[in-house]
């Protein structure tokens, strides 16, 4: 029996310039009064995570900062992050400032603060136990400075286990924070090679939750067996269209100048919208295809082009699934595009090329030789693979890293 049910959640969302000066007040609201604030280095450097702490202490709440998150966040990384807030809690409250990154570290250390075992616990299978939480989280407040990870809406917690290097998650609703503040203010700071990065990722997002498997081409499932990726669904559709009518029009321009204030207000909107669609409806091969480029890179790739990378010859994969989704999104980002199997494809490789992210594998290392390895990390994210418009096989796979290698 097909399914006949899809399921939508949110955190709470506040937006707009300034947005970060009443974290205080929101806190309050929750009943906190002693906070952890989780940030990394460089975010910390910005002075935003100082102001933000000073701000919440002058509504007298105890502010205790953690500013030593990993960049791409690794179990090492995490159980640093979980063992500093089990020394210094506990805590009520957890109030994460930065990017991807911190928002993913705050996750983890909410779940492993407030419930009992060990990180690998949580992780999903096969890496992990993809064990539920037992116990109520405390209130997370996610702050991104980046646009594009779209953590601030999503239950998912993304890491690298070094010792079989290979980037995986831990995935439950108890993860997704409980507000979103986006403050576009706090990402004039981007560079223009993260805002290139970070905006493919929200591309990707948004693209991937619009080209997903519909919700109800999935088997009936029984209450307990719902996911958060539950598949393409109406009300995910509207955040990814309009995330991507945003994105055509200002992508290039932020990248290009990032003090564009009206760009980057922009950007952080798309970036939510994308957020609130992929959260729910999920990605699919292009995100599970990133895992391994990141996790077996012999340098960093960012998440955002990592998953990039691979996106141009994964939706040619896929479009013969839905030819209909693919087209009307990429007339979407180019109205001029001609119809058929390459638009996405185009319209995608000439975005890179403008903003200028590499040109496919081969530019960040990755050779033919490197196939099979990428392949074998791409197949063991089957929470991702099993959201995909169709079903790819290890030789499918193998097909889009190779094509991957250069697009122009």
């Amino acid at each position: 029996m097909s399914e006949k049910v899809f399921t939508y959640a949110a955190p709470a969302l506040k937006f707009g310039s300034g947005a970060s000066a009443e974290i205080g007040h929101d806190l309050l609201g929750y009943g906190a009064r002693r906070v952890l604030l989780v940030t990394d280095p460089g975010v910390a450097a910005t002075g935003h995570p100082t102001r933000i702490a000073e701000q919440v202490a002058a509504r007298g709440l105890e502010v205790t900062t953690y500013d030593g998150v990993h960049v791409e966040p690794t179990d090492e990384s995490l159980r640093e992050a979980i063992g500093f807030a089990r020394q210094e809690g506990p805590f009520d409250a957890i109030l994460a400032v930065g990017g991807g990154s911190s928002i993913d570290t705050a996750k983890a250390v909410n779940l492993l603060t407030t419930n009992p075992g060990e990180l690998l616990d949580y992780v999903n299978a096969p890496i992990g136990k993809a064990q539920a939480p037992s116990e109520p989280l405390l209130p997370l407040v996610a702050v991104p400075t980046t646009t594009g990870t779209g953590a601030e809406s999503t239950t998912i917690c993304v890491l690298d286990v070094l010792s079989l290097h290979v980037k995986t998650g831990i995935s439950h609703p108890a993860l997704r924070p409980t507000l979103a503040v986006v403050d576009p203010a706090l990402t004039v700071t981007q560079p223009p090679e993260v805002t290139a990065a970070a905006g493919m990722d929200i591309l990707c997002h948004a693209l991937e939750s619009w080209t997903a498997r519909w919700y109800a081409d999935f088997e009936a499932k029984r209450p307990e067996q719902r996911v958060p990726y539950c598949g393409a669904n109406p009300i995910a559709d509207l955040w990814a269209e309009r995330a991507m009518t945003l994105l055509a029009g200002v992508f290039r321009d932020a990248v290009r100048d990032g003090t564009d204030l009206a760009a980057r207000e922009q950007m952080a909107m798309a970036a939510t919208f994308a957020g609130l669609g992929f959260g729910n409806a999920g990605v699919h091969i292009p995100h599970a295809n990133a895992y391994p480029i990141a996790g077996r890179a012999d340098h960093l790739v960012p998440h955002g082009m990592a998953v990039s990378l691979t996106a141009p010859e994964a939706f040619r994969f896929t479009f013969d699934a839905a030819p209909e989704r693919h087209v009307h999104a990429a007339r979407l980002l180019d109205p001029s595009v001609a119809p058929g199997p390459d638009a996405l494809p185009t319209v995608l490789t000439a975005l890179m090329r403008d903003i200028g992210l590499p040109n496919g594998l081969a530019e960040v290392g990755f050779g033919d030789a490197d196939v099979d390895d990428l392949v074998a990390g791409a197949v063991q994210q089957q929470r991702l693979l099993a959201t995909a418009p169709k079903s790819p096989t290890e030789e499918d796979l193998a097909s889009v890293f190779r094509r991957s290698m250069e697009h122009w």
